[in-house]
C-alpha cells in the first residue's frame, strides 16, 4: 500500500524519483532547445500550494515564490542554470528550488519543475 504521509507531489516530474544532475541537465537542455528563458525560484516554507488565509474555491497560498536573481535571458547552456541552482541551495539550504521555462514571446510559463528539495 502506498503511504501518503511525507510523499507530497510538487510540480511536473514530481512523481519520479529525484532527478540526478545529468537528468536535470537534460531537462534544462530541452527547455533551452524550446526557446524558453530559464528562471529559478525558491520557497523557504512550503514548496507546494496550501490553504491558510482563505477557504474559497480556487484560492491557494504558496503559488508565488521568490525569484533567484533575474531570468537568464541569453542562456544557452544547462551548466549555467545548474550552477545557479547550486548557488541558490548554498545560500538557502532549506529551500525548495524550481526551474521555470518562460516563453518571452507568448508571455507564459511553459514548464516548471523542482530542482532541489531540502533534506528532511
Amino acid at each position: 500500500v502506498w503511504p501518503p504521509l511525507g510523499l507530497k507531489k510538487f510540480e511536473t516530474l514530481s512523481y519520479l524519483p529525484p532527478l540526478t544532475q545529468e537528468e536535470l541537465a537534460k531537462e534544462v537542455d530541452y527547455l533551452l532547445r524550446s526557446g524558453w528563458v530559464p528562471c529559478l525560484e525558491f520557497e523557504l516554507e512550503h514548496g507546494f500550494v496550501y490553504r491558510e488565509h482563505h477557504k474559497s474555491p480556487g484560492y491557494y497560498d504558496g503559488r508565488y515564490w521568490t525569484m533567484w536573481k533575474l531570468p537568464m535571458f541569453g542562456c544557452t547552456d544547462s551548466v549555467q542554470v545548474l550552477k545557479e541552482v547550486q548557488e541558490c541551495s548554498k545560500e538557502y539550504p532549506q529551500a525548495y528550488i524550481r526551474i521555470i521555462g518562460f516563453d518571452n514571446v507568448r508571455q507564459v510559463q511553459c514548464i516548471s519543475f523542482i530542482a532541489h528539495q531540502p533534506e528532511v
